[in-house]
């Protein structure tokens, strides 16, 4: 195979990876940080990065979601909001997303992510462990936590 042709054939994993991926990404780091430039500006820069890195990438699912997270949570730190600190939210939202948004930002960063990725994308607690760089224990831990602390911000027995 040419050069040509497996350059073409990255570039149409990684627009097949972003037309399959790119929403539930946006939602679960507007989920993680509240913020959704800073979900956009993720996204736009783990999949340059993915381009960009070809075929060293050998589970591109896998590798974008863990890249997205970490450059959110690198930029909310940078920004000095990866605590309580919501920006402006939407009034297009309904009402419980918001107040589930702003519970969230209660919960550690690490309670946060590992609820977004177990519970809204469906990762195990393995696959939330590589994502945010822990173990399946301290995932556990952190989404028992994390649930509790939920109920008790939203008043939820089911949370």
């Amino acid at each position: 195979m040419d050069e040509t042709s497996r350059v073409d054939d990255i570039t149409d994993a990684v627009e097949r990876t972003y037309r399959d991926q790119a929403e539930r990404l946006w939602r679960a780091l507007v989920l993680f940080g509240g913020d959704p430039e800073v979900a956009s500006d993720a996204i736009s820069e783990a999949f340059a990065q993915a381009i960009a890195r070809g075929p060293a990438i050998r589970d591109l699912d896998g590798w974008v979601w863990r890249a997205v997270f970490r450059i959110a949570r690198g930029e909310l730190k940078r920004r000095g909001r990866l605590s309580s600190e919501l920006p402006e939210l939407s009034a297009e939202l309904p009402p419980e997303t918001v107040d589930l948004m702003r519970a969230l930002a209660v919960l550690s960063p690490k309670q946060r992510a590992s609820i977004v990725l177990h519970h809204y994308a469906g990762y195990s607690t393995k696959e939330t462990a590589e994502i945010i760089g822990s173990t399946a224990g301290a995932v556990g831990m952190h989404l028992d936590r994390g649930r509790r602390r939920l109920r008790e911000l939203l008043g939820d027995a089911d949370a």
